[in-house]
This record gives C-alpha cells, sequence and structure tokens, in this order.
C-alpha cells in the first residue's frame, strides 16, 4: 500500500514506485544547465518519468532579472502558486522533484514550494539516475495533469535581503554559508559571474558535501554532526544561506532540515546580486 505520511525532504526510488500515479502525488523535473539554458527542457521532451511535468528554473522558478538582482530572483509568489494549480497541484498533493543532478536545481522547487507553505514537497533522493537504474516508468511528450487548487498559506521558509547580509557579516552571531564550490569561493575558475571571489565573512560548505559517492544524501545522522560542528554555539535562525545566484543553497537548507535543523533562511541575490555593486567588498581565498 502507497504510504500516506507526508515527506517534506526526501522520497526514495521504492516509496516513488509504490506511488506514481497516484492523484495526491506529483513529479515535477527540474533538470536543468546553467551553461545550456535549453538542456533541461530537451531532456525532459526525450524522456521523464511517467506523469511528471517540467519545471524551467529561468521561466517557472525566477522572477525576471534586473541590473541589481541576481541572475534567478524569487518569482513573484502569486504567479508561483499559479504556476502550481496549473501543475496539477492541491494543498494536500505530496511533490516530488528531480534533477540529474543530485537535487542542485530541484532543491530550488523545494524551497519555493515551502515559501509558499507546502509542507507535503521532497527532492527524489538520487534524482534521474536512480529513477533510470531502478526501472522506473519513463514516457516522452508533455504531461497534462488537470488543474489544482493549490492556495498559499503560511510560509515554512523565508528569505533575507542584502541588507541583512550587510549586518550579518559584522555580526558574529551569525553564520553566512556559501554553497558554490570551493576553487569558485577562493576565487579561482569563474565560468559563471563577471566577479570571482566570496562574501566577506561568508564560509564555505559546497552543497556537493551533503551527497554519498552514489549521489544520494547523507543520512540524517551524520548531516547534522557536519552542520553542527559548522554551526558551533550559533542557532539555525541565524543561518543565511546563498550560493552564485540562490539555487544550489537551497540545497544546503534541504540537508539541514534533513537533519533536523530548522531556522535557516535563503539569501536569493547571492553572490551574483553582491557583485552587482562594485562598491560592495569581495574576498578571495579559501578562509573567510
Amino acid at each position: 500500500m502507497p504510504r500516506a505520511h507526508p515527506y517534506n525532504t526526501l522520497v526514495d526510488v521504492d516509496t516513488l514506485r509504490l506511488n506514481l500515479g497516484s492523484p495526491d502525488w506529483r513529479v515535477i523535473d527540474c533538470r536543468h544547465d546553467l551553461l545550456h539554458p535549453e538542456a533541461g527542457q530537451k531532456a525532459y521532451a526525450e524522456g521523464h518519468i511517467a506523469g511528471a511535468v517540467f519545471a524551467h528554473l529561468d521561466r517557472d522558478l525566477s522572477g525576471p532579472r534586473t541590473p541589481y538582482s541576481g541572475r534567478h530572483p524569487l518569482p513573484d509568489p502569486d504567479q508561483l502558486a499559479e504556476r502550481l494549480r496549473r501543475w496539477g497541484i492541491d494543498g494536500d498533493t505530496q511533490i516530488v522533484a528531480y534533477d540529474a543532478t543530485s537535487g542542485s536545481h530541484a532543491a530550488r522547487l523545494w524551497w519555493l514550494a515551502r515559501s509558499l507553505g507546502h509542507e507535503k514537497v521532497a527532492l527524489l533522493d538520487g534524482g534521474w539516475q536512480a529513477a533510470l537504474e531502478a526501472a522506473i516508468p519513463i514516457e516522452t511528450g508533455q504531461a497534462s495533469p488537470p488543474p489544482g487548487r493549490f492556495a498559499r498559506s503560511s510560509p515554512l521558509e523565508q528569505p533575507v535581503d542584502i541588507d541583512a547580509v550587510q549586518s550579518a557579516r559584522a555580526d558574529p552571531r551569525w553564520l553566512i554559508v556559501d554553497a558554490r564550490a570551493p576553487d569558485r569561493y577562493a576565487g579561482r575558475n569563474e565560468t559563471i559571474d563577471p566577479v570571482a571571489g566570496h562574501i566577506p565573512a561568508a564560509v564555505n560548505r559546497f552543497w556537493q558535501s551533503n551527497l554519498q559517492p552514489d549521489g544520494r544524501f547523507k543520512t540524517a545522522d551524520q548531516l547534522r554532526s557536519e552542520f553542527a560542528a559548522l554551526l558551533g554555539a550559533r542557532s539555525p535562525t541565524h543561518v543565511i544561506a546563498q550560493c552564485g545566484s540562490g539555487v544550489t543553497a537551497c540545497h544546503n537548507l534541504l540537508a539541514m532540515q534533513r537533519a533536523g535543523i530548522s531556522g535557516a533562511r535563503l539569501y536569493p541575490g547571492s553572490w551574483s546580486q553582491w557583485i552587482s555593486d562594485p562598491t560592495r567588498p569581495i574576498a578571495v581565498g579559501a578562509d573567510p
């Protein structure tokens, strides 16, 4: 029998198989490539988990860019709620998001759904590769579920703006955590943003550190131990997660939630917004 309790961080492939096709479950394909923005939709058309709809990072999971917004500003919440309805989502729908990069993009949908008050949202642990290995049913073409009745409720996640980040940099009670790869954090091999480095005082926790070698998430106990060491005596409510544009930072937030550490906030503008003003300070090297 399908399991009825809500999944709010991860779903494994066996659980997905039991529930695939249920009207109470909605699978969302979030595959994306920052350097080839249409690659995800092309891959979806060529084959996706049966019944899955497609969410484009730039068009569906982000709002319009401005010169000072960063690369992936948050979408308008009312417009996002309408997209969820268009994807066939109700208030009780269990959402399962996946991508082909161990959750690096799908975690953005997880955070956004929670920001609208939807608790029943999780990532497929292992993503597209795990689905293929498990022979989860695959189909081509466009899924067209009947419209849902989703409505916003009290948010389960909160963003912070650039002023809050400025204040946190000078306050030792706060911790800013940068999810980018160590080389980009240090100011080397920057291939995406026009300025290299990191926000001064931010520490580095690469999002891939949340994963096992097979691309699935580490255990809750292991993540709890690692994040407890990172936070030290700080409360998780005094943690700000950032990355290049507010996407992979969500991976760290999901990992913290899996570990039972709640309350950290997302800085959506992240590094790409920080560098939009050349007067803001930057740091390079491996140290904060």
